[in-house]
């Protein structure tokens, strides 16, 4: 995620209205993701760059945090509370996981557990993830941080690395199989709370037993410079249970990746390729073949990929199910169809633009999507402060144009 100046919208060729933006809750100082709350359909936890998260019941802010650490968050750029997951057993266990750059500038990802009390967790639960033995990963640079955090469907936890910063990964660290920068992690941490690390590598990781030497067993991907919000196609409504990955860029590209159910041992190319295009060769990729992404927009059109969800709700009609709905950060919101193929390879193709019938300028820069219990959307602005529901409205949707679709 960058920070620049807004740019200017291209408009869409129709003036329908499709789709609607509602302030759901507002207040918020830097907000960066919402998420459910499965034991309670009304109640929602918003996450603050700066260090709280906050709980949210029907709509409207607690005053007390569920959980505060802005004592030991470092926020300022892209470093802070970057995200947060509730572990699949939440209802029983409590246990949840967060993101978070420390006061050192490392990235820490810890795991607490809720209180008696529902809305507050214990912050006294905290316990820091020992991945590869340290408990937290070192940054060699202030920015890059990725910071998302999301169970697969498979149960399992998927940590997303940025490539450790600065420009064009000086390091090749998206590509250097001893380090866990540039990738995807995938980790089980159904664990004991005695576990010295608190997790356990996945047997059926990619790279336990196979891939270049010296490659760490976390790994479930390589090739990532910034991934800024991925999530799954939730089979549990119908969806393929594929992880889709909005990949922020460096000069010229910003990408969404797609991988079908439980096809780890990717490579998406960075810093050897931009997107789809060549970007510096040398020193090589550490394995190809070098996955193209199924979408990329250039910085003519955005500046830093939003990832967002496949759409599986009922409120927005049969037109918009299954449709990836995803967004630039600075201020512009898209959907896509995504069709798979006999081998369960996906393309994209009839790309729509939502920005204006969503608000527009009113959206601000957009940090998350999030969705409720039924599987309706929610967007987070972050320079508002504001979390509105999506909502469906009466026509169809105006579309764009500027954009490449790969096929």
């Amino acid at each position: 995620m960058a920070i620049v100046a807004l740019f200017a919208l291209t408009p869409p060729l129709h003036a329908q209205n499709t789709l609607r933006a509602l302030a759901y809750a507002s207040g918020f100082s830097s907000p960066v993701a919402i998420v459910q709350d499965p034991t309670n359909p009304l109640v929602q936890f918003v996450v603050e760059q700066g260090g709280r998260i906050r709980v949210v019941s029907n709509g409207a802010v607690r005053p007390t945090d569920f959980l505060d650490l802005r004592s030991v968050v470092q926020f300022n750029g892209e470093r802070g509370l970057l995200g947060m997951a509730l572990a699949p057993d939440y209802p029983s266990s409590g246990r949840f996981y967060v993101n978070f750059t420390n006061t050192a500038g490392n990235t820490v990802i810890a795991r607490h557990t809720r209180s008696s009390n529902p809305l507050v967790a214990d912050p006294a639960s905290r316990f820091d993830l020992r991945l590869g033995g340290s408990p937290t990963v070192v940054q060699p640079f202030s920015n890059h941080n990725g910071g998302h955090l999301a169970f697969g469907p498979d149960g399992l936890l998927y940590v997303g690395l940025g490539d450790g910063g600065s420009g064009n990964d000086p390091a090749h660290r998206a590509q250097d199989p001893s380090t866990l920068l540039g990738k995807m992690l995938r980790i089980d941490v159904d664990v004991p709370a005695g576990n010295a690390n608190g997790y356990r590598v996945p047997s059926d990781n990619p790279f336990v037993t196979g891939g270049p030497s010296g490659t760490r067993p976390e790994i479930w991907s390589f090739g990532l410079r910034n991934p800024w919000r991925y999530d799954f196609d939730d089979p549990a409504r119908g969806g393929t249970g594929a992880l889709l990955i909005a990949d922020v860029g460096q000069n010229a590209w910003e990408e969404i990746d797609f991988e079908p159910a439980g096809r780890g041992g990717r490579n998406y190319g960075w810093r050897n390729r931009e997107g789809s295009h060549a970007n510096i060769g040398d020193p090589p990729p550490a394995f190809l073949p070098l996955i193209d992404p199924i979408f990329e927009y250039s910085h003519v059109d955005g500046q830093s990929v939003t990832g967002g969800y496949v759409y599986r709700g009922l409120a927005l009609g049969a037109s918009f199910l299954g449709r990836y709905f995803f967004a630039d950060f600075f201020g512009r919101v898209w959907s896509l169809a995504v069709t798979l193929d006999a081998g369960g390879e996906a393309r994209s193709s009839d790309l729509r633009e939502h920005t204006a019938e969503l608000g527009g300028a009113a959206l601000g820069l957009i940090s998350a999507f999030g969705v409720d219990v039924d599987g309706e959307l929610f967007v987070v602005s972050y320079s508002t402060g504001t979390v509105f529901r999506i909502l469906g409205g009466p026509t169809p949707p105006a579309r764009p144009t500027g954009l490449r679709i790969i096929r």
